[in-house]
C-alpha cells in the first residue's frame, strides 16, 4: 500500500465537512436578502426626500445627500450584477 494514497484519503476525509452546509449559520441567502432590503430602503429614502424637497419640506443638503446615496447604491448594484454575469459567462466557457 502506498503511503501517499493513504495520506490523500485522510486529507480528503478531513476536508469533506468543510463542503457541507452548516444549519447553524445564516448563510449567503440571508445576507443577499438583507442586502436587497438595504438597497430598496436606500432608494425609498431617496425618493421620499426628493418628494419632500419638491414641496419645500426638505432642505437642499438632505436632497443632495439622499441622491448621492441612491446613486452609489445603484452603481453598486450594477457592478455586482456585471460581476455575476461575467462569472456566469466564464462558467459557460469552461470545457466539460
Amino acid at each position: 500500500m502506498d503511503i501517499r494514497s493513504f495520506s490523500a484519503a485522510q486529507n480528503y476525509a478531513s476536508a469533506r465537512p468543510a463542503t457541507q452546509a452548516d444549519p447553524n449559520t445564516a448563510g449567503a441567502v440571508d445576507g443577499l436578502r438583507q442586502g436587497f432590503r438595504d438597497f430598496a430602503a436606500t432608494l425609498q429614502q431617496g425618493e421620499e426626500t426628493a418628494q419632500a424637497a419638491m414641496i419645500g419640506q426638505a432642505d437642499p443638503h438632505a436632497l443632495v445627500q439622499a441622491l448621492a446615496q441612491s446613486e452609489l447604491a445603484v452603481e453598486t448594484a450594477v457592478t455586482v450584477r456585471n460581476k455575476v454575469v461575467e462569472a456566469y459567462q466564464e462558467i459557460l466557457r469552461m470545457p466539460v
